[in-house]
């Protein structure tokens, strides 16, 4: 899987293809090199990236401080780092 790598200090960066204004917010597989993530939120004021960070967290069950937005704030390619997660975890909870 090359969607995600694991880092160091025990967590992962993943790498993200978002699709807003879906119908609803849904992992959709993969898009390329990427997991494709579909997301209800609008792509205006920072609105899809906060529901991203949300959406990853409530997946995950974890704290939505342990996930952060490492680039991609106006793309649709991103980068999210998340802390304190294991790789089953990851593959078990989003495809």
């Amino acid at each position: 899987m090359t969607w995600f790598r694991l880092t160091a200090a025990g967590g992962a960066t993943l790498s993200l293809h978002i699709q807003p204004g879906a119908k609803r917010s849904e992992c959709a597989g993969l898009h390329g090199e990427a997991l494709k993530i579909r997301l209800a939120a609008p792509p205006v004021d920072g609105k899809a990236n906060e529901a991203l960070l949300r959406f990853l967290a409530q997946r995950l069950a974890i704290p939505r401080q342990q996930i952060s937005l490492k680039s991609g704030q106006a793309s649709r390619q991103k980068v999210v780092e998340i802390e304190s997660v294991t790789a089953e975890r990851l593959v078990a909870l989003l495809t």
